[in-house]
């Protein structure tokens, strides 16, 4: 694995920033916030000095039950071409859910949402993984992502899952401290057990990051300073294994420069004085963490809007047959299944309804699907509603501009009855479709800056009295 060094998140409001500060190895950039053929100058200058560039990508939702649209994946394909990356990076997460494998209506999270560490998961999720893998030219490598809500009736720890995933797929971790630290707020998770766990051979490089308590949640904002607990994690990591790379990620509140060249400082004399515990290098799961668990039916949520189709089978896939030869059965632990075409698909459409269900809950209030923390997907519910507040925003700022101080809770109040489905830019739209059909801005001159937005960016005439009337009645109906 190429040696990366120490690194820093480029985004465009800290472009400048980012070029001057000394000892910058290389900067990662977030896949979708750049077009292969019109590179930031800022990017095509770090380039022409030595810099590496490695594309993240947020919006596969490789731990989805759909399989990866390929468009997204040729997208990512050509920017990491582009870019000359030695590699790329995704999530361990889904962003979206329903539609045909569950009958329901198409959903969009606007954020990373974790999936469940069972069997079904990790079957559908490795066989996304090797698609993606095929469709790029250059490796792989995954993230662990913060999560405010649990699962229930999982069957794997994180560091078995990540090991299955490592040993089935060969492809690499990115693993974040800041989200292991996050995890253990709140969920519990102890992070030192995971690395213990972790095939840290595997590790292409970490992310590091700050964020915030409130209300016994810690909120993984990269917006904040990253605190003393997540550098101790680092350090933990640090003595099991040297890392290819540390990258510092900021996305918002971005503080001076000098602040930022401080918080590198702090991540290179960690992972400098970190302790090596060699006994421990290449721990995994199988190693230290014991045999892999036995299989057991996975949850399937009993309520919520999507049902478990009549003629899916209500029982886990049948167990590998004595007579099936050794070698299909290399990728099988302890318990779990060896699985045919017929079987994988099955597991993909009860990851399907799970996920709905629970995204369902999330963005469009349906009932809490069985087993959740109530409290805890109202925490998420409104963190995501904030996060497609603050996105929308950025990528329409002429809404808060025109909306003034009533842009967010008039955002927050559709979001309420409007689940996303069609990305950020389309989302603005609704939004201010919505605004329009209500008469809304008050104020005459706000309404026709509004108006001319809309009008500019929807190709069409703004809304008139039929259309409204039409709006009305969709949204009374449940097809808005």
């Amino acid at each position: 694995m190429k040696e990366l060094g120490t690194g820093i998140g480029w985004r465009p409001e800290i472009a400048d920033a980012v070029e001057a500060l000394p000892g910058v190895d290389w900067v990662e950039v977030v896949a979708e916030n750049v077009c292969a053929g019109h590179l930031p100058d800022s990017l095509q200058r770090l380039r022409a000095r030595g810099v590496t560039v490695v594309p993240h990508g947020v919006s596969l939702g490789l731990g989805g039950a759909d399989r990866p649209d390929a468009g997204r994946l040729a997208s990512l394909a050509e920017k990491a071409t582009a870019l000359g990356a030695p590699l790329v990076t995704e999530h361990i997460a889904f962003v979206r859910a329903g539609g045909p494998l569950t009958a329901t209506q198409p959903l969009e999270a606007g954020h990373l949402l974790p999936v469940p560490r069972t069997w079904d998961a990790l079957d559908v999720l490795c066989e996304n993984v090797r698609i993606a893998q095929d469709a790029l030219p250059v490796p792989l490598a995954l993230e662990n992502i913060a999560a405010l809500i649990s699962w229930p009736g999982e069957e794997l720890t994180e560091g078995q899952f990540l090991s299955e995933l490592v040993e089935r797929t060969g492809v690499r971790l990115l693993i974040d401290v800041a989200n292991l630290h996050t995890n253990r707020v709140n969920r519990g998770e102890d992070p030192a057990e995971a690395l213990s766990s972790l095939p840290v051979e595997a590790l292409a490089y970490v992310h590091v990051a700050g964020g915030l308590e409130r209300d016994g949640v810690w909120h993984d904002t990269h917006a904040h300073p990253v605190p003393r607990p997540v550098l101790d994690i680092l350090a933990d990591l640090a003595s099991r294994v040297s890392p290819p790379g540390v990258l510092l990620e900021r996305d918002d509140l971005f503080p001076a420069p000098a602040e930022l060249a401080g918080e590198l400082s702090a991540i290179r004399a960690t992972v400098a004085g970190a302790r090596p515990r060699p006994l421990l290098i290449g721990a995994g799961a199988r190693v230290s963490g014991g045999p892999m668990p036995a299989r057991v039916p996975a949850h399937v949520p009993a309520e919520g809007p999507a049902r478990v189709p009549a003629h899916v089978p209500a029982e886990g896939p049948a167990r590998v047959p004595a007579q099936v030869p050794a070698g299909a059965v290399a990728h099988a632990r302890a318990g779990a299944p060896v699985r045919d075409a017929g079987a994988r698909d099955t597991a993909r459409q009860r990851v399907a309804v799970a996920e709905a269900a629970l995204l369902s809950a999330l963005v469009a209030g349906t009932p809490a699907p069985e087993g959740f923390d109530v409290r805890r997907l109202g925490v998420q519910s409104r963190a995501l509603a904030a996060k497609r507040a603050d996105v929308v925003a950025k990528v329409a700022p002429e809404l808060p501009d025109i909306l003034g101080e009533g842009y967010r809770p008039a955002f927050l109040a559709y979001a309420r009855n409007r689940p996303m489905t069609d990305g950020y830019r389309h989302d603005a739209l609704d939004f201010v479709e919505g605004l329009l059909v209500a008469g809304r801005p008050e104020d005459p001159e706000d309404r026709r800056r509004l108006t001319a937005w809309w009008r500019e960016r929807a190709g069409i005439r703004p809304p008139g009295p039929a259309a409204r009337l039409a709006h009305r009645v969709r949204t009374a109906l449940g097809r808005g």
